[in-house]
This record gives C-alpha cells, structure tokens and sequence, in this order.
C-alpha cells in the first residue's frame, strides 16, 4: 500500500487558506478537561510546516457523537486552547464551521495564528457526507490537506467531499501511519507475528483472513480466544463464546493450517465466578476452562510463551488486549503482552484503543516503533480495505 497523493511538499502554501482535516477527538472528564492530548500533538509537524511555510492553517475536526445538534459539551475550544499552549500561536477556535460569517473571521485572523473550526458533526451533513455541506466547508480554504487519520475510514464530508472540492494533500501524521503499516503488512520483515485480542472474534475475523497470508504466527487472546478454543473443542465454562461465529473460526483455524501459520492460544488463564470487578481472580492451569469459571485474562504460562514468541519477532503489530484491561485483576496478560512488544528488538506497531492505553500506561509508549491515532482505521487496514479518506487523495 503506496500513498499516491499529493504530499505537502507539492502545494504552494503561501498566503493561501489551507484547510485541514485533523482528529481533536480527545477524551475528556466530567468537566470537560482533556485528559490525553495525544491526538492533538500527533497534528503539530503538518500545522507547524503550513506556518513555516507562510500558509494559514483552517483546522477542522469532529468531536463525539453529537448527531447533527449542538451539544455544549462538544464544543472544540478546550482543544483549541491546548494547540495554542503547545503551538505558542494563537488559536482562534469558531463557534460554527460555514457560513459567511465563518468566513469573514478565517479572512480577518491576525498574520500567524491558526483557525479551529467548529465540531463539523454539529452539522448532520457531515457524516452523511452531503456535497452541499462539503462545499460550504471548502469555501473556508483554497487548499485541502487531511491529516485526521484516525478518520480516514469515514467517507464523511470533512474527510472525503471536500477532497473532491480542493486541491488536495496528505499531511504528515497521514503519511506516517500509511507508511507504517505498509511497513507490516507489504514488505515486513521476518518472522512477522501478529497479536489479535479484544472481546468478539467477529469483529477480527476479517483481520485474521487478511493476516492469514502474511504472518508468520499469530497469538490470539482475549474474549475472542474463547470462541477459538470452543471452536478446537475446547471447555470454556461460562466464557464468552460466540456460538454462530463457530464455522467460521474453524475455517480460518483450517487456513492457517495450509498456510503453515502458527496460531497461538491461551494454554492457562484467569478466570472469575461472574463477570464483575470485584470478583476474586483464579488460577487455571491448563486450556480446558471449569464449568463455573469464566475466562477473563490470559495465565502466566500464557504470557511467558506468547513473550517468547514476540521477542524472537522481526516485525510485529498489536490490536487488542488479551483480557478485560479496565479491571486491576485481569490486567496482568495486557500488560506482559505490552512488555514484550516494548522490548522486542523488531519494528513494532501497536494500533487501537485498549493497546495504547496499556502501552501508555506503562509509560513504555517510546518503546514502540509506532503508535497510531486511529483505532478503527488501522484495524480496517489491517483487513485488507483501502480506507476511502486515503483512496480519494489518490484520485484528487
């Protein structure tokens, strides 16, 4: 997978408005203070290089699910004053994203500051990506540059439409998630080990087709584990088990077979009487699961093989975690899993959710080769499907 698009380098940014398409969905807490501001750092080297170089940056992002309404707590200026701290610029965050009156603000902004736009999915147009919405957002810039990877999947009005409006570009944060799975998934070197978790085996399946001809082993854990072991006749006691999704998992256990794929499942785990935090965590020593038990984290024999087998790793790449993460108790595999990944010697890349925020937690993050911003994206990347947010910048 190539970026064949235009690259900022190609534009001549100079006193032109450039419209940019970021990711600020940053999390925040009960009273509306970001908690993590990863997103919003990962978007500096495209809006500091469009200033260096005597653009005017337009940003625009979504935050949350607002539905097309204004929702108050969504609203983009606590993102907008934290770019402005790490930025040391100032940062002019709008009450809407189109209109004239949106326009004439972008126009009278001060030499060298930069714009925020308005949460785009206040307006229902965005996410079903309307031409006319698409339109109205590009009459705010002369250029279009998407750097909102994490939205790239989306064929959403901000990320698609006005592609097909503008001049368009990929900005830097884009290139350097592309490049990194390309790094894994086209030309990886080897062995190449895969590391699939998370609850429901259906929403991995195609990730593990996809995998199935490129990988070397592929380590399994997670809810998902249970339905794989369920599915070798295995006893998983009250674990979940994706009953409907048995067949399918028998044929991908029969392709990796063919495919001479080693496939790794849990040899012993943690488990709890009822899924509930403060359930007591027991020991199994061994694949077969008690009737009364559920199967909530991967066991130490588990976590040392699966270490092994990353650790002797060329190229790796990490989606999911191997047991309910949230709970203290049924952490233990996520974070061996995150050590191991830290530690391997191999270009590593650890995408979505639930990973990051163990890698993050255990303040290992500079360990790993790549990190990236996009959860839903990656892992669409990671089932074969070019995401239409790249696709259109080829074609613009």
């Amino acid at each position: 997978m190539k970026l064949n698009a235009r690259r900022i380098e190609d534009l001549d940014l100079k006193n032109r408005r450039v419209l940019v398409r970021v990711d600020f969905n940053c999390p925040q807490d009960d009273s509306g203070r970001l908690t993590d501001d990863t997103r919003i750092r990962a978007a500096l080297p495209t809006i500091r290089e469009i200033l260096a170089r005597g653009g005017r940056p337009v940003l625009m992002s979504h935050l949350g699910r607002p539905k097309g309404k204004v929702v108050e707590s969504m609203r983009l200026a606590p993102m907008g004053a934290r770019l402005a701290e790490l930025l040391g610029v100032q940062v002019l965050a709008l009450k809407d994203c189109i209109g004239t009156e949106v326009r004439a603000q972008i126009d009278h902004a001060p030499a060298g500051s930069v714009v925020l736009l308005e949460n785009v999915r206040f307006h229902a147009g965005d996410e079903a990506g309307d031409a006319a919405f698409a339109k109205a957002l590009a009459a705010n810039g002369e250029l279009f540059i998407n750097d909102a990877f994490g939205a790239a999947h989306r064929d959403h009005a901000s990320v698609c439409g006005v592609a097909r409006e503008l001049p368009a570009a990929a900005g830097r944060l884009m290139e350097k998630e592309i490049a990194a799975f390309s790094r894994v998934l086209d030309n990886p070197a080897r062995p190449l080990v895969a590391i699939l978790g998370g609850a429901k085996v259906s929403d991995k399946l195609q990730v593990v087709d996809n995998l199935l001809d490129k990988v070397d082993a592929l380590l399994v854990g997670g809810g998902m584990a249970y339905t794989v072991l369920a599915a070798r006749g295995v006893s998983t006691g009250k674990s979940l088990v994706q009953a409907d999704q048995l067949a399918s998992v028998q044929a991908a256990l029969e392709k990796a077979k063919q495919r001479k794929v080693e496939v790794l499942l849990p040899l012993d785990h943690v488990c709890a009487a009822n899924f509930a935090e403060s359930e007591a965590p027991v020991a199994v020593d061994g694949e077969a699961i008690p009737a009364h038990l559920m199967g909530l984290d991967i066991g130490p024999k588990t976590r040392q093989r699966y270490a092994a087998c990353i650790g002797g790793a060329k190229t790796v790449v990490w989606n999911g975690p191997m047991g309910v993460f949230e709970w203290p108790a049924f952490r233990g595999g996520t974070e061996a899993i995150g050590r191991a990944v830290a530690g391997c010697a191999g270009y590593t890349v650890i995408g979505g959710g639930d990973s990051v925020a163990a890698i993050e937690l255990l303040g290992l993050a500079d360990k790993v080769k790549h990190i990236s911003t996009g959860g839903g994206a990656s892992l669409e990347l990671l089932e074969g499907t070019l995401l239409p947010g790249i696709a259109v910048l080829a074609k613009s």
